[in-house]
């Protein structure tokens, strides 16, 4: 297996849940079949390295020191997390290609591709560059 690296390690986020309430129990069962089989594919292409369904009832946890905890996301939400796969491809464009490929999009999933930084610090960088770039698009704007 490849070590992981900010440039090759992709997770595709599916959101939406509510959408596959729209299917019938054969439509349903299908797109179950075509996902696993996707998923499989893709396993056997050293593509993804895992991936998961959520569950729908979760917490969230914020304020100073994780004090306020609260239902939620909620199940019902078109931005409600549906599950994740873990990638190690060649680069974002192939990640994409491969979120187009989701058999859930006909039925109103949404993919998110997002690329995995190797470290926190490289995280904190993108930030301070994205604002760096946003004054300076600002001060000439």
């Amino acid at each position: 297996m490849n070590t992981p690296t900010s440039q090759s390690d992709h997770i595709l986020f599916f959101r939406g849940t509510d959408w596959e309430k729209r299917l019938s129990p054969e439509q349903f069962q299908k797109f179950v079949s075509d996902w696993a089989d996707w998923f499989e594919r893709l396993k056997q292409e050293g593509k993804c390295t895992g991936g998961h369904p959520l569950r729908l009832a979760g917490k969230l946890v914020s304020g100073r020191n994780g004090h306020l905890v609260t239902d939620g996301p909620f199940a019902e939400s078109k931005e409600a997390l549906g599950g994740y796969f873990y990638l190690q491809v060649a680069n974002m464009d192939e990640a994409i290609e491969i979120a187009k490929q989701c058999p859930g999009l006909e039925h109103g999933c949404v993919v998110e591709v997002r690329p995995v930084a190797e470290r926190c610090a490289d995280r904190r960088r993108e930030l301070e560059e994205a604002a760096r770039h946003n004054q300076f698009v600002d001060a000439t704007g």
